[in-house]
């Protein structure tokens, strides 16, 4: 069956076989299929032709709409734990100790972290000290999303003062070169503990302590995967957040 809406379009915008199979980096005998036969393209090559050709993919290629088959596992997933308490503080820390570029925490207060390992702050220093970028974005206790969040944890205030215990457990590295220290007042959906291409992601459940909730651990496998989605959900929060001054 012959592809009548990619013949007009082609026609009314002078695209012969030759011409958008070379826009596009094809054969124009592929072209020539996806005219006269119904070809359907690739999804990459049909999308860079729609795009040229100012059509809406699916317009010219229902058969894209189908949906493809999914993977069972992500690739870049390397584990998966029932909830954060699951986790020794020790992989947190060994985690970021292994970082040589680029360390980030997204939290309200993770002040388990801490408690747990009084040392925290002298590791991130070390780690700034050799060069590695530290960012960390805390909850800013006098927010509204924080107060929210402890009403629907049944935590009351106790999220509001684990935001403040965080504050001042991380204060002492607002001067320390290679180190930024922020407060930000977003909807929290996750918490997040990235060093280099690695991060734990601690999922949030309505009505439940981040302790009690999911935590995959995730490497970087290619651009646009799950990695980079929560990286730039980081980006996202830390651009709206507040310096913190020494």
């Amino acid at each position: 069956m012959q592809n009548e809406r990619l013949r007009a379009l082609m026609a009314s915008g002078g695209w012969t076989h030759a011409s958008l199979a070379s826009a596009t980096g094809v054969d124009p005998k592929s072209v020539e299929r996806w005219v006269n036969l119904g070809r359907t393209p690739r999804r990459a090559t049909a999308l860079l032709a729609a795009e040229i050709l100012g059509e809406d993919v699916h317009a010219l290629w229902p058969a894209l709409r189908q949906a493809r088959a999914a993977r069972a596992v992500s690739p870049e997933l390397v584990a998966l734990y029932d909830q954060r308490a699951d986790l020794p503080v020790s992989l947190f820390v060994d985690l970021l100790t292994t970082a040589r570029e680029r360390i980030e925490v997204l939290v309200y207060a993770a002040v388990f972290l801490h408690e747990a390992y009084p040392r925290l702050n002298d590791l991130l220093r070390e780690r700034a000290a050799d060069g590695c970028t530290v960012r960390i974005a805390i909850g800013d206790a006098d927010s509204e999303n924080v107060r929210q969040r402890g009403q629907e944890e049944r935590f009351g205030h106790g999220i509001e003062s684990r935001c403040r215990l965080a504050l001042m457990h991380y204060r002492p590295l607002a001067d320390v070169p290679g180190i930024e220290l922020r407060t930000h007042s977003t909807t929290l959906y996750n918490s997040l503990y990235r060093a280099d291409d690695e991060v734990l992601v601690n999922a949030h459940v309505w009505g439940v302590n981040a302790y009690g909730a999911p935590v995959w651990h995730l490497r970087r496998h290619e651009a646009g995967g799950m990695f980079d989605t929560y990286a730039d959900s980081f980006n996202a929060v830390w651009e709206t957040a507040r310096p913190v001054e020494e």
